[in-house]
């Protein structure tokens, strides 16, 4: 029986998609204090608040494709969403990101799963509900982080709530974990609290077993208002606070818009010398025109419509609040292009991977918090909350990271603090970030941990020559078979 032949054209089709496949967008990982792609460079958020509609914006493929064309003419290489169905096909707007560089920050709860610092509990429908979004998304290679929780501290008396944020961080990773997922970063998006910093952000990262620390930390601050500068609006006195943070710390919501139009010069200053060696970049709230004026697009002209019964037959995923949610994204002049401006001449160089990894063994991590009288009131040594689950280590890890004493730690520097203003709460979050004017005595100094690179690190160093060692003996493997097929339809073997 005659075989069938296989054409060099089809030969060549497999081999292409093959290599297509293997050279796809890079993950991110979280190492030390940044964030790096798979070939050691070190990336830096550039991103968007996108929250078009409040269940889930990433299922319409023309629409996200239609957004990721124009927030590539801005530089944008992420965005952040805060609410998504896991039972959608998120597929297409996912690849739509990906084919721009966009990678996706996206939190876990939803409207009835958040923690909540009124009555903080942590139980295993919330679990399941995060394990859902984490099944979802852990599939794609932009999926760059998740969040357990956005704003769930929002004064003193809300301090009682974080070690059921650390829960829920433990949880996931321990899920992350056994189910042999890609160690994507889990981490918590605060509001930019005074009383709350920096013992908010510190009790965080504090603890010395890994698996009850964030994979990174970011803050929701509207600081920078106008013609501020690094000095007066309060950023000074943010990286003095996070100097020799032990995880990356970027700002997951920033742009105040009190004084118009927004020129976005604070950008220069996270991008720039005085920060950039320690935070990791920066997402603007927010790419859709809503009522709380932060858009930096719009899909059409506002639209008044005084009729209930009228309203009431809009179909949601178009209208919204009399706003448009589809559509061909159209700038909003001259914020976007102040943004766009600004985003273009700053690109910090940052450290390559095989440099950085060596320091990451001096990393220290801060001192616990201790509880006072009227403010920060979580014992330190006390155990997380817990829903009797065996924390999954990974495969290559076989205890926790060990933590030892390195001296006494600096105190944290004291400062006058300026008044930012609020964030809006639109489809979007739902949150409002407000800066308080206050002062900060420093800390007693006390000993503080340091990690030990034999168990934090050297397992993502491991990962990532293993990855590239796969990749590439993938790609030969290829190029062999394509060659020889191509030898077969020469000699007539098919």
């Amino acid at each position: 029986m005659a075989g069938t032949r296989w054409s060099p054209s089809v030969a060549a089709i497999l081999l292409l998609s093959t290599l297509s496949a293997v050279h796809a967008i890079q993950t991110i990982s979280a190492v030390g204090s940044k964030f790096f792609y798979e070939d050691g460079t070190q990336y830096y958020i550039k991103g968007i608040a996108y929250q078009l509609i409040p269940e889930d914006p990433l299922i319409d493929t023309a629409q996200c494709t239609r957004d990721a064309g124009r927030m590539a003419e801005l530089g944008t290489n992420a965005i952040r969403v805060y609410h998504v169905d896991p039972q959608a096909d998120h597929d297409g707007c996912m690849k739509a990101f990906a084919d721009a560089g966009i990678y996706l920050f996206v939190d876990l709860d939803t409207f009835d799963t958040s923690i909540s610092q009124d009555d903080p509990h942590w139980t295993q429908p919330q679990l399941d509900s995060f394990k859902a979004v984490v099944d979802e998304f852990q599939q794609y290679d932009n999926t760059a982080g998740f969040f357990v929780g956005n704003e769930v501290l929002t004064t003193p008396a809300g301090s009682s709530a974080a070690p059921y944020v650390l829960a829920a961080v433990r949880d996931i990773k321990s899920y992350r974990n056994e189910k042999n997922y890609r160690s994507i970063p889990v981490g918590y998006s605060a509001a930019d609290i005074a009383e709350l910093r920096p013992m908010l952000q510190n009790y965080l990262v504090c603890r010395a077993d890994a698996s009850e620390r964030l994979d990174f930390f970011a803050l929701n601050a509207y600081e920078w208002c106008g013609d501020a500068s690094y000095q007066t609006s309060g950023y000074q006195v943010l990286q003095s606070q996070a100097d020799g943070f032990p995880v990356p710390i970027f700002f997951s919501e920033t742009g105040c818009n009190t004084v118009r139009p927004r020129t976005f010069t604070d950008q220069a200053a996270i991008f720039g010398p005085d920060m950039s060696q320690t935070w990791s970049g920066a997402m603007i709230y927010e790419w859709i025109e809503e009522t709380n004026d932060y858009g930096l697009i719009n899909y059409g002209p506002h639209v008044d419509n005084p009729d209930p019964a009228a309203a009431a037959a809009v179909d949601p995923t178009t209208l919204q609040d009399g706003f448009p949610r589809k559509g061909d994204p159209n700038p909003i002049a001259p914020d976007f292009e102040n943004l766009k401006a600004q985003w273009a001449t700053l690109n910090p160089s940052g450290v390559a991977l095989s440099d950085y990894l060596p320091s990451t063994a001096a990393i220290t991590l801060p001192d616990c918090p201790a509880s006072t009288a009227g403010g920060w009131s979580v014992d330190p040594s006390a155990p997380l909350p817990t829903l009797g689950e065996t924390f999954h280590r990974p495969a290559d890890s076989a205890s926790p990271t060990t933590a030892t004493a390195s001296g006494a730690s600096a105190s944290g520097s004291s400062g006058s603090e300026a008044t930012g203003s609020s964030s809006g709460s639109g489809s979007g979050s739902g949150s409002s970030s407000s800066s308080i004017t206050q002062s900060r005595a420093g800390s007693t100094p006390s000993a503080s941990p340091t990690y030990e690179l034999s168990n934090d690190w050297s397992w993502i160093l491991y990962w990532h020559l293993e990855s590239a060692r796969m990749s590439y003996g993938f790609v030969l493997f290829w190029v062999w078979f394509g060659w020889v097929g191509l030898g077969w339809v020469g000699l007539g073997l098919v």
